[in-house]
């Protein structure tokens, strides 16, 4: 599946939740197909969606929270899988899409294809950790994981894009991703409140 695909399968599902996004095409993505007050882009600091992601369920037990990370960002910083399963916040779900390449940057080689990133997360202790190669099957790995109670864990398979990116920049700016993001913190009805977008 393509990460467009894997995100639109994602997006009815989230309700009130607020998500952290990894950055890059991650972000990029994710705003093209739906914008969301909720949604925090990262806007540089790679590996570090995991870690707020974390900081913000811990500091909001009672919001569910979702991380959109990527294998490479992952892999930058490994340990805050570690401190997720450590940490067991029921409220977490923790997806990485994974496409075995830097996609940002040149589509260079990453390491996840050797490395299954699925199974550090279940030896690091999530409550759940499951993979998912299609739509459906990540539509339905996160039900579980909603169901089940975190930290939970889902690796997407999503293909390498082929030729020029088409999702646009982020055109907020980074002052006004953090106060739309804090203000859908404080009140759950103003997290899904961005309208549904068309695929380009």
């Amino acid at each position: 599946m393509t990460l467009e695909e894997a995100l639109r399968a994602l997006q009815p599902l989230l309700g009130d939740a607020v998500v952290v996004h990894a950055n890059g095409y991650i972000s990029r993505q994710s705003f093209t197909v739906e914008d969301r007050p909720g949604n925090f882009y990262m806007i540089g600091s790679m590996g570090l969606a995991s870690s707020i992601g974390l900081g913000v369920a811990l500091s909001r037990p009672d919001r569910r929270v979702v991380i959109y990370d990527g294998d490479g960002n992952l892999l930058m910083n490994l340990g805050s899988a570690a401190m997720i399963a450590f940490t067991r916040p029921a409220n977490l779900v923790h997806v990485v899409f994974d496409n075995g390449v830097y996609a940002s940057t040149g589509n260079q080689p990453a390491i996840s294809g050797q490395v299954a990133l699925d199974r550090i997360a279940e030896a690091a202790g999530y409550v759940t950790s499951r993979r998912a190669r299609t739509p459906e099957e990540l539509a339905a790995a996160f039900a579980a994981g909603l169901e089940a109670g975190g930290p939970a864990f889902i690796l997407a398979e999503v293909a390498v894009e082929e030729g020029p990116f088409r999702a646009g920049r982020v055109t907020h700016t980074p002052e006004e991703i953090r106060d739309r993001f804090a203000a859908a913190i404080a009140d759950p009805a103003r997290a899904g409140s961005g309208a549904p977008r068309e695929a380009p």
